[in-house]
């Protein structure tokens, strides 16, 4: 793999046009809010594109976004199963680095292994692709907003 300023181009553009990401997002979050009692909003395929065109704006993150995207897409190993933790792991990274700093990447981190067992390739798919979407979803749900608790105040700031 070899990145550069035209790669990771082509994967914002890849990333960026993903149907299927919205929809993701929108499942994790209506699965996820009863479990914590809360509403949480939808998020529109605009949001979720001006989001990506955020994360890609910053290159430090754009570099680390598309490298982990590409190894994602390729990665297969024979019967799965060998290949689950480093895919589990790089779907982890993926997400925690959409995400940004604490407390949300480790909360993207937390939401990716919910996505990512609501989550399925097709047959012949990479062994890592299902987790790459899984990965986007939890990235990008967890910086948009609709939480409620990420819209005020924390009643932990000190003055």
């Amino acid at each position: 793999m070899e990145l550069t300023p035209e790669t990771v181009a082509a994967e914002r553009a890849r990333v960026r046009e993903n149907e299927t990401i919205p929809a993701l997002m929108n499942d994790v979050r209506s699965r996820l809010g009863p479990l914590f009692g809360v509403e949480v909003d939808r998020v529109s395929a605009e949001q979720y594109r001006q989001e990506v065109d955020a994360v890609f704006s910053d290159g430090d993150r754009a570099v680390n976004v598309a490298a982990l995207c590409g190894i994602l897409r390729d990665l297969d190993c024979d019967g799965d199963y060998p290949g689950f933790v480093v895919d589990e792991f790089l779907g982890r990274k993926l997400a925690a680095t959409i995400a940004g700093g604490e407390p949300h990447a480790t909360l993207a981190e937390a939401t990716f292994h919910f996505a990512d067992v609501h989550t399925h390739g097709e047959p012949g798919d990479a062994a890592g692709a299902d987790d790459l979407d899984a990965a986007l979803a939890a990235g990008f749900q967890t910086r948009l907003p609709g939480w409620e608790w990420t819209e005020t105040d924390s009643p932990f700031a000190v003055e």
